[in-house]
């Protein structure tokens, strides 16, 4: 192997070696933020909300919380939220921010000190409490652990990787082509920490490198200004859909370290000599002038953040009020780190797309009623709101399993996909079905006798009624309220026979509006049926946990019953397990669900609705 050849092999393998020591610290910032949220997230949130009444109580608080959570984008998100929904003004929330870049900062200088001994230390302590604990909390704790021993694992990797990167005269001339180029040091910089989502882990990757003297100490700085500066973008990115009182939070962060950045780059080379006077050890250095550039920056904007606010205002106004059925309004994605926040988050727009489904069943009636077209049109665009709503729902609810849940928290995903789907059901039906026959009716000028829409009207309300009875299983999870929901499948099933035979009665009669809507009375009972049957199932979750329904609800007979029916037939191989000699006879007859099921009503006699096709 030549000389030329060897080189390029050193150089792939401490590129390969650096790029995974980077991913590595990448992802213990992550698993410390998540586990953190994980234990602490709602306690974090009620920090922060109790202490926005005052600009240095929130500056405080920014600093501690994101101390803690090892990220400042997160505590952007979460304080855009709160702005978002009108919970906190965006002065305060700045506050908040300013206080956020100082925490940061505060991590780096714990994180620059010669710790890489704990590493090992805190992943055998992480993975056993991870594995052995039983409660959440102690998995999170056990998380935050690891990913804090893979952080300073990485650091280490770093810097062994990046060490022979000194003796390399290309990069020795690259970075003294840049040490005057402070502005390019700078773009380069934001636009690293915006694709990596973490001035942390870039601050300390610039550290690594310039402790081992592959950066100049004055290109080390400007790239840290520069890290500054990136790590506002991911807030603005990630809130450039929101309101705009949520934008204005993250654009007001972004103005803050634009002028910053602005004023600092030219006191770059006259603020290293200071500062190696206080620490000369060039991995301080960067992170003492990372501390100072932020701690400057909240003294000097904290008594601004009024000012800033009000050009934030202008710059980003208020919209017009809108109600848009469409938009989810309580899926707030940064719940998704706390899955027991999240799924309520989920449930209440469960709820929503359940009040919209109440409105188009209850306004279907009113087309038939009074002929109306206008209503028709927009209970069909209500359809499509439910329709965007429950592929909203089931997406966000998806990104929380992404997540380790515990079993509760995996039965109440399962209940809220399971809700939504059954009303994503009964909005198609009222959509495809019952508004196709309420335009037919209109297109046709059909009428419908008097008796015949009576008993429509009583069974579209007995099934309202049960709809609302529904969402409130949904809500309160109550087992009783539950086995009352599914009784009512039977009175429901009665009522819509009855109401058939009725509508037969009056065909053999003779009356000429029956038989003119006989089709369309039929179907719409029908209908009303199917929708019912969805209805009732949004309490089988509740009832089958509670252990409360049967494994199969075919009606069962005794053996004698069917050597009865089956005169002469020869003898099943499995008849002997049902036979009046078993230790334990099967149950009677009558030791079924109450509920009614398609199976016993396939054995029945012929329905109405099948007299009338004939």
């Amino acid at each position: 192997m030549t000389m030329s050849a060897a080189a390029a092999t050193s150089a792939t393998d401490i590129l390969i070696q650096l790029l995974g020591a980077v991913a590595l610290l990448l992802w213990g910032t992550r698993m410390v933020r998540t586990g953190v949220m994980r234990v602490f997230g709602a306690d974090l949130r009620h920090l922060l909300r109790v202490s926005l009444r005052n600009r240095f109580a929130a500056f405080l608080a920014g600093v501690g919380v994101t101390g803690i959570l090892q990220s400042s984008t997160a505590t952007a998100l979460v304080v855009a939220s709160f702005a978002g929904r009108g919970l906190v003004d965006t002065a305060p929330a700045l506050a908040v921010m300013l206080g956020a870049d100082l925490g940061s900062s505060l991590v780096a200088q714990v994180l620059s000190l010669d710790l890489h001994w704990l590493a090992p230390v805190l992943i055998l302590i992480g993975v056993i409490t991870h594995h052995s604990a039983e409660r959440s909390s102690y998995h999170g704790l056990g998380r935050v652990a690891i990913g804090l021993g893979l952080m300073l694992l990485a650091l280490r990797l770093i810097v062994i990787a990046s060490a022979p990167m000194r003796e390399a005269v290309i990069l020795e001339e690259l970075f003294g082509a840049l040490a005057h180029e402070a502005l390019i040091l700078v773009l380069i910089a934001a636009l690293l920490t915006w694709l990596a989502h973490s001035s942390l882990a870039i601050v300390l990757l610039i550290m690594s490198f310039a402790s081992v003297g592959v950066l100049p100490l004055t290109s080390a700085c400007a790239l840290v200004v520069g890290a500054n500066l990136g790590a506002a973008m991911p807030a603005v990115t990630a809130t450039f859909a929101d309101k705009p009182a949520a934008r204005r939070v993250a654009v007001g962060n972004l103005l803050f370290r634009l002028i910053g950045c602005t004023i600092a780059v030219p006191f770059i080379e006259a603020a290293v000599p200071w500062l190696q006077l206080l620490e000369a050890a060039p991995n301080r250095v960067v992170v003492n002038f990372h501390t100072a550039f932020n701690l400057a920056l909240g003294l000097a904007f904290i008594l601004l953040t009024d000012v800033v606010a009000r050009l934030c205002a202008r710059l980003l106004p208020d919209l017009p009020v809108e109600v848009d059925p469409e938009q989810p309004r309580h899926l707030d994605r940064t719940t998704l780190d706390i899955p027991s926040l999240a799924l309520a988050c989920a449930a209440r727009e469960a709820l929503r797309m359940g009040d919209l489904i109440e409105t188009m069943l209850r306004d279907s009636f009113e087309v038939f009623r009074g002929n109306d077209r206008q209503k028709l049109a927009a209970l069909q665009r209500l359809e499509n709101s439910v329709d965007r709503l429950h592929e909203a729902i089931k997406l966000f609810v998806t990104d929380v399993s992404r997540e380790s849940l515990s079993s509760g928290e995996s039965r109440r995903a399962a209940e809220i996909l399971a809700f939504t789907t059954n009303l994503e059901h009964i909005g198609d039906i009222i959509d495809k079905s019952l508004l196709d026959l309420a335009e037919k009716k209109m297109r046709l000028q059909l009428r419908f006798s008097s008796e015949g829409w009576t008993e429509i009207e009583a069974l579209h309300a007995h099934v309202l009624d049960n709809l609302r009875m529904a969402l409130g299983v949904f809500v309160s999870g109550d087992v009783a309220i539950a086995r009352k929901l599914i009784d009512e499948k039977v009175a429901v099933r009665d009522a819509e026979r009855q109401a058939a035979e009725n509508h037969l009665a009056r065909l053999r009669a003779g009356r000429p509006e029956s038989i003119d809507s006989s089709a369309l009375h039929l179907d719409i009972l029908r209908d009303l049926k199917r929708i019912h049957s969805h209805i009732c199932a949004i309490a089988y979750p509740l009832l089958d946990e509670a252990g409360q329904l049967y494994r199969s609800r075919l009606k069962r007979v005794e053996r004698r019953a069917m050597q009865e029916d089956q005169e002469g037939s020869e003898r099943r191989p499995g008849a002997s397990e049902a036979g009046t000699g078993s230790a334990a006879p099967a149950p009677a007859a009558t030791d079924r669900p109450p509920a009614d099921t398609s199976t016993e009503e396939a054995s029945a006699a012929p329905s109405p609705e099948r007299i009338a096709a004939r």
